[in-house]
């Protein structure tokens, strides 16, 4: 596979446990980011299956990947003849604060085609990892 085309990173810290994070995260019921929803054919492992439906686009199908559970987990989507990877992180700062990363990465012979479809989808990932630790925070106090 060719060098990356496009990548961006971002981290953030939440006020939850790095466990509580990671299973927060690694439930994909918890995943928001309308109009998109979300579906996992089955539990949060290695080379499970999903399918991301946003209305009037074809379903995007994904798959789970490099998964160290508690520490991080890679999304996994192929196209052709290119490969977006969205790497999720945790590393707990304290008993009760964790550091969330993610790292999006595009690459592959074909990657420069979908460039500009990642700037315009995933340029505003600062303030989707904010919404995750507000979220994540919110759901421990419940």
């Amino acid at each position: 596979m060719s060098g990356i085309a496009w990548q961006i990173e971002h981290t953030v810290e939440a006020d939850v446990s790095a466990t509580f994070a990671w299973n927060y995260w690694s439930n994909v019921a918890n995943w928001d980011d309308p109009p998109a929803e979300f579906v996992l054919d089955g539990p949060f492992l290695e080379g499970a299956v999903g399918t991301t439906r946003i209305p009037g686009q074809d379903p995007i199908l994904w798959r789970v990947r490099d998964v160290l559970p508690g520490v991080c987990a890679t999304i996994e989507i192929g196209l052709d003849r290119a490969t977006a990877s969205f790497t999720f992180s945790f590393k707990a700062v304290s008993d009760t604060r964790t550091k969330l990363t993610q790292h999006i990465e595009l690459k592959g012979e074909n990657a420069a085609a979908y460039v500009e479809h990642m700037q315009a989808g995933f340029g505003t990932l600062p303030e989707g990892m904010k919404r995750l630790a507000a979220a994540m925070a919110t759901s421990a106090i419940r």
